[in-house]
């Protein structure tokens, strides 16, 4: 059948290259981009699980940070301690030499003198903090005690499913009422270490010791929670690793594939406009009937 009206060949290679330009549109969309899915009419499915990965991606890198900074307060505790394990030995180097029997009492007043402005200094370390949080847990008025003023969670995975309990370590054996090695800052001139005396001298070290005992294990504290959160974020980082390759997998683009069928595309559209342009010339055999 010949007619003029209705050219289905025409309508049919029109329809066909109509397709070919959506899927050339969309594959040069995805080249473009570097992304398989751009669009949930990509692939619906895949568009949703890739939204959770990339969200527990991103929830994990904020959780490494927290982690990190976690690890700089740690370290910066382990600093003051540092700083107070220096004075107490200075303390008890001068609490040593003034065992001597042959130091005279004007003698011992003089490293008494430096005994308490040391005493200060330690007074003082118990309110340092890191980005205003307490390293120490604030003053303590316990005496002679060793352990935690307080403690600080700290998340170590993205769900908020684990965590590390690190400590605000108690400072009271440095600052205390009795028992320590001094009393608050505005009354250190009358703390427990006092060497003023052969005797007291001699008592002032064994204090001196035990806090210097104390201190090293509260050092050891830091270091194995420093340690555990140093691990916690290496573990997010190859945790952050192995959700990033999963959402590679779905949702970043294969380019050489994509170029292979860019190309085919590309042919396809040709092909299909030359066919598109001899449907229409098609009709033209009836004018000779016509004539």
């Amino acid at each position: 059948m010949i007619s003029i009206n209705t050219n289905t060949a025409s309508s049919l290679a029109a329809y066909n290259v109509g397709n070919t330009n959506a899927q050339l549109q969309r594959s040069l969309q995805r080249l473009s981009s570097g992304s398989r899915i751009n669009s949930s009419f990509d692939d619906a499915g895949g568009l949703a699980v890739s939204m959770k990965l990339s969200a527990s991606i991103r929830r994990t890198e904020a959780t490494q940070a927290n982690v990190n900074n976690a690890v700089s307060l740690l370290q910066t505790q382990d600093g003051v301690l540092k700083n107070a394990e220096k004075v107490l030995v200075r303390m008890a180097e001068l609490a040593s030499l003034a065992t001597d029997v042959t130091k005279s009492s004007s003698d011992l007043a003089l490293y008494q003198t430096e005994v308490d402005s040391l005493k200060l200094q330690l007074g003082s370390l118990i309110t340092e903090e890191f980005n205003g949080v307490s390293l120490f847990g604030g003053t303590s008025t316990q005496s002679g005690a060793i352990g935690t003023n307080g403690s600080l969670t700290v998340y170590t995975s993205e769900d908020g499913g684990q965590n590390v309990v690190i400590s605000q370590l108690n400072l009271a054996f440095l600052s205390g009422t009795s028992g320590g090695v001094g009393t608050s800052v505005s009354t250190a001139t009358s703390g427990v270490v006092n060497i003023t005396t052969n005797a007291l001298a001699t008592a002032a070290v064994s204090t001196l010791s035990t806090a210097i005992q104390n201190l090293a294990t509260m050092r050891a504290t830091n270091g194995s929670q420093q340690q555990r959160l140093t691990f916690a974020a290496d573990m997010l980082g190859i945790n952050k690793m192995n959700l990033e390759s999963a959402n590679s997998r779905i949702a970043d683009l294969d380019i050489a594939s994509e170029s292979a069928n860019l190309a085919r595309l590309n042919i396809l559209q040709q092909a299909g406009t030359a066919m598109l342009a001899q449907a229409n010339m098609s009709n033209q055999s009836v004018l000779r009937l016509l004539s």
